[in-house]
């Protein structure tokens, strides 16, 4: 007898940015595979006596492999369980969603996609400013800055990201955005782009730095490695605030 797992999506650590069907799936579930970023205070909407296993990735800490975890999402659904797969943000986006439903599919396993807040949508909510803006950006895109290797990926479409009319956001950048920031500027992106600097969004520890895309690189450059608080980055015309 095989169970159903629910990837649910925790939004960027906020739980009353929980959607009702996530809060719903989670006070259901017998086990709660959770990342890193979806602990805390989300957790309490799990049902009593749920088993809760961690199975998040930081940059800059031991985690746990991708085929383990996908792995042990499959061993307990076998169990006949209702597992909850929780991720933070939102699951489609940059969560390697597609392989764990992957595996799930090869187990003959049923499942379903929780929708929820990405970190790019609660950073604008949070620094009072929208993604978009009539006539004058009428794109977002969406990035990561960090490929399989933990390195820059090397096919990112450079003149796409240099485009200085478009609103972009960099998820998992922090390392890796000095590089970036040195493509698109070869690539003609001006070096006062604004640029926003989200770090713990969200949460308690949440800040902003706004800047420009040069100022931000030299900034990241001389950064100390290390573990750090997850971090995004938004830059273009609108990035400048309202002020």
């Amino acid at each position: 007898m095989s169970g159903f797992v629910s990837f649910v999506s925790s939004g960027p650590g906020d739980p009353e940015l929980l959607t009702l069907k996530a809060a719903d799936r989670l006070a259901r579930a017998d086990a709660v595979l959770y990342d890193d970023l979806s602990a805390g205070p989300i957790l309490t909407h799990a049902r009593p006596g749920a088993d809760l296993v961690s199975v998040g990735k930081r940059a800059g800490r031991a985690s746990p492999r991708q085929d383990h975890v996908s792995r042990l999402l499959v061993d307990y659904a076998l169990t006949g369980q209702r597992v909850v797969r929780l991720k933070s943000g939102d699951a489609g986006i940059f969560g390697r969603l597609e392989e764990e439903i992957t595996a799930l599919e090869a187990a003959g396993i049923g499942f379903e996609i929780v929708p929820g807040v990405t970190a790019a949508s609660a950073v604008a909510a949070a620094a009072g400013m929208p993604l978009t803006r009539r006539e004058t950006a009428r794109r977002v895109q969406f990035v990561t800055g960090h490929g399989s290797t933990g390195a820059l990926p090397d096919d990112l479409e450079i003149a796409a990201l240099a485009d200085p009319a478009a609103c972009t956001a960099v998820f998992m950048g922090r390392r890796t955005f000095p590089e970036l920031a040195r493509r698109i500027m070869a690539a003609g992106l001006p070096p006062e782009t604004p640029a926003l600097f989200a770090e713990a969004v969200s949460t308690p520890a949440e800040s902003f730095t706004r800047t420009t895309v040069g100022e931000l690189a030299e900034r990241l450059a001389g950064a100390e490695p290390g573990p750090a608080a997850p971090a995004l980055i938004l830059y273009g015309a609108l990035a400048r605030g309202r002020g």
